[in-house]
């Protein structure tokens, strides 16, 4: 049975260039970087261009790049040790509502800390307006935090607007934004949007899983919560790992590579599948219109998103219901965008990767339709 791999925005496969280079630094370049003989040296040059190609892709400066386990260890750095590092000038945190998980639970840490956190619920286009933020801003506001794209939905926030209107209202405001879900897909130049901090990671572009990035302008500051070696500067202390940076530059080069004809083929692709389920009564899209065209949210009402997902897996077909991080939990992004309970209870997310085809669409579409005629007797 064919397998068709539909679930890209929780995780891609891994470039095999990527997967070579992991596999040459374990076996022939393993010193460790912090050594100061031949060895460590030799994996010191290979970590350090690595961080180059990542910070280029990114629009940054490579200085201010600092490697992590992974997007959720990024977030977490920049929201609690972004605010905890203002501490003194200000107790208030803005966050929008339909954050990744990493996000809002930093949040909330905060929130017992004693720091007051404001939610922005995103518009009927389902984005954080730059007009939200200044409006929740004021002079307690010591850190922002809105996501570049959506992971559930595919929206995508007017970051340089956005970070704009905060620095207007409060110019003491640092500014971080997830870019998890828009790196290497859409072009994000950190120093040109204007934000103090921006997180990646690796296993959404074809890199492995357990190694990310959270980038600091010239100036930001954030407390560590890892203590223990001088690695990273300090920052994220811990010998790095070097197999999986190896990984991560490498699947940078092969993903911006193919960011020039992405946009097209995603567009194509989602235009296909909209085309197909436009007229199907009981399917209803949850992604609006300009969200990032390789994730399209949809629900089957009357169909549960756990039983319509077993059903496509029987078939070789794997979607999500929402957020991987979640592990299935109600949808608080579609919550926020203000989906009742049916609607959301239904909900699947499709993504399309780089081996996505027209075919594969046909599949899909074909598996729901007898789901829908099978499971809503």
């Amino acid at each position: 049975m064919k397998e068709i791999y539909l679930d890209n925005s929780a995780t891609t496969k891994v470039y095999k260039e990527a997967a070579e280079a992991a596999y040459m630094v374990m076996t022939e370049a393993f010193g460790n970087p912090s050594s100061l003989h031949t060895k460590g040296i030799e994996a010191e040059k290979i970590m350090e261009e690595a961080r180059k190609d990542i910070a280029d892709a990114m629009g940054a400066n490579p200085d201010g790049l600092y490697f992590t386990s992974g997007g959720t260890e990024a977030n977490n750095l920049a929201v609690i040790g972004g605010a905890l590092a203002k501490k003194r000038r200000g107790n208030k945190v803005v966050v929008s509502a339909y954050e990744h998980d990493s996000v809002i639970k930093s949040a909330k840490q905060l929130e017992d800390m004693g720091f007051c956190v404001t939610y922005l619920m995103p518009d009927e286009n389902g984005i954080i307006t730059p007009a939200s933020v200044y409006e929740a801003v004021d002079e307690k506001t010591v850190l922002v935090s809105v996501m570049t794209v959506n992971n559930e939905v595919g929206a995508i926030n007017p970051i340089k607007e956005i970070c704009a209107a905060a620095k207007r209202k409060n110019p003491e405001v640092v500014f971080h934004t997830d870019a998890v879900q828009a790196f290497c897909k859409i072009p994000i130049k950190a120093e040109k949007l204007g934000v103090d901090m921006m997180t990646v990671t690796a296993h959404k572009i074809g890199g492995p899983k357990g190694v990310g990035a959270l980038w600091l302008k010239k100036g930001a500051r954030v407390l560590p919560n890892h203590f223990g070696g001088e690695q990273e500067k300090q920052l994220r202390p811990g010998t790095q790992a070097m197999p999986l940076i190896a990984a991560f530059g490498k699947a940078v080069l092969m993903d911006s590579s193919f960011m020039p004809v992405r946009k097209q083929r995603m567009s194509t692709l989602e235009k296909y599948f909209k085309e197909l389920i436009e007229h199907e009564e009981g399917i209803v899209l949850n992604s609006k219109e300009n969200a990032l065209p390789n994730i399209v949210n949809i629900s089957v009402l009357g169909i549960r998103s756990e039983i319509m997902l077993h059903f496509l897996e029987k078939r070789g077909i794997y979607v999500s219901s929402g957020s991987a991080c979640a592990l299935g939990a109600k949808s608080h992004v579609l919550t926020a965008m203000g989906y009742d309970s049916a609607r959301i209870d239904s909900a699947l997310r499709i993504s399309f990767g780089r081996d996505t085809e027209k075919e594969d669409i046909d599949e899909l579409v074909a598996a729901i339709k007898d789901a829908m005629s099978q499971l809503c007797r």
